[in-house]
């Protein structure tokens, strides 16, 4: 049974989560904290399978706290309790950056913690962050902006035998999936990539509406390429990053022979909105000439039946995350045992390899 401690302030969320965990045969609430001091004191002492973590408390705030931790080398698997407003979406993107797995969209009624919807996807984020292993470290990179990034211990990867990889010239694309530790991974990754880089990139990471935008005003602050948050109709452009809109389906489309940003509005797939697998499927009509699609960390198999979708279609070049960097090796996982992969890639060498694969644009270009 995986132990939990459940840090909140108000005394009526910390029975609810409670209530929720408690419910579930996998887990019992060991402890309970009002504030990042009380945390920290029992963190100190104990060890625990995962700690939920407010964001605002009197005397030491969640984002304190996770500082705190980091400056101690207390490892710990914490997952936010998170608001949608834009100073909140800000602060989730900082606990990301001090080492937090995930997080939970924190309903704004306490009626609705009590729906399924939240139930379910609280504790399915719970139960990957318990599997999560803190003991290696990454020391801080000039192009990352976290010191303090936590890898699981390095496992071989269960796969099938890799495609043959298969030169391509002319114009291509790439396409990103990410999901549970995607913000940490897409730091790795993204702002490693050269500003001239000779292919536009769209990039689905599963978060909620609210969310997104901050995350791709960090990436853009800390990055040679140009990052925003989708919107309908922006044009599809060399040296460019394209976030999915949390809660939207990301599309393309071409209109009058340029390819364009639509969104869907189709019910959630793989549980999940955005999906990857609706953005790779509108590819499959494009005049691209090779599909780079990048698979990184998450739970889950998003990704896996849209590649395998647009390979019957398109020449598609697969890269998966290895196992050894994955804070949930969910996501690539399934695409390798669907035989679609091409390389797998540690997540310190990706950004290279995108490159390798998409080259550059030349002087003046």
């Amino acid at each position: 049974m995986k132990k939990i401690l459940v840090v909140d302030d108000s005394a009526l969320m910390r029975k609810v989560i409670c209530d929720i965990i408690n419910q579930d045969e996998r887990f019992q609430v060991e402890d309970t904290a009002t504030n990042g001091e009380e945390a920290l004191d029992l963190l100190q002492k104990k060890t625990y399978d995962c700690v939920v973590l407010d964001v605002n408390m009197p005397k030491m705030s969640g984002i304190e706290l996770l500082k705190e931790l980091n400056r101690k080398n207390i490892s710990a698997n914490v997952i936010m309790n998170s608001t949608t407003t834009r100073e909140g979406a800000q602060v989730t993107i900082e606990a990301l950056e001090l080492g937090a797995i995930d997080f939970v969209h924190k309903p704004i009624s306490i009626l609705d913690t009590k729906a399924d919807k939240f139930k379910t996807r609280f504790i399915n984020i719970l139960w990957e962050a318990t599997k999560v292993n803190l003991h290696t470290k990454v020391k801080r990179d000039s192009s990352a902006f976290w010191g303090n990034l936590k890898l699981p211990k390095k496992t071989e990867n269960p796969r099938t035998e890799l495609r043959k990889i298969v030169p391509v010239a002319g114009k291509k694309i790439v396409a990103i999936a990410s999901s549970t530790g995607g913000p940490r991974a897409l730091q790795q990754v993204i702002p490693k990539l050269p500003g001239n880089l000779d292919a536009p990139v769209l990039v689905v990471q599963h978060m909620p509406a609210g969310f997104t935008e901050s995350l791709a005003e960090r990436l853009n602050s800390l990055s040679e390429l140009s990052v925003k948050e989708a919107a309908v109709g922006d044009k599809l452009e060399k040296g460019h990053v394209y976030i999915a809109k949390g809660g939207t389906h990301l599309k393309v489309k071409k209109e009058r022979g340029e390819y364009r940003i639509v969104f869907g509005d189709e019910p959630s797939r793989e549980g999940v909105k955005p999906c990857a697998n609706y953005m790779y499927e509108s590819l499959m009509d494009s005049d691209f000439d090779q599909i780079v699609c990048v698979v990184l960390t998450g739970m889950g198999s998003d990704g896996t039946e849209g590649i395998m979708n647009l390979d019957k279609k398109k020449q598609v070049h697969v890269l998966a995350e290895d196992q050894s960097t994955c804070a949930v090796y969910g996501m690539p996982k399934a695409v390798a045992m669907a035989g679609l992969v091409n390389q797998v890639v540690p997540l310190e060498d990706m950004a290279q390899q995108i490159t390798k694969n998409v080259g550059v644009r030349g002087n003046g270009c």
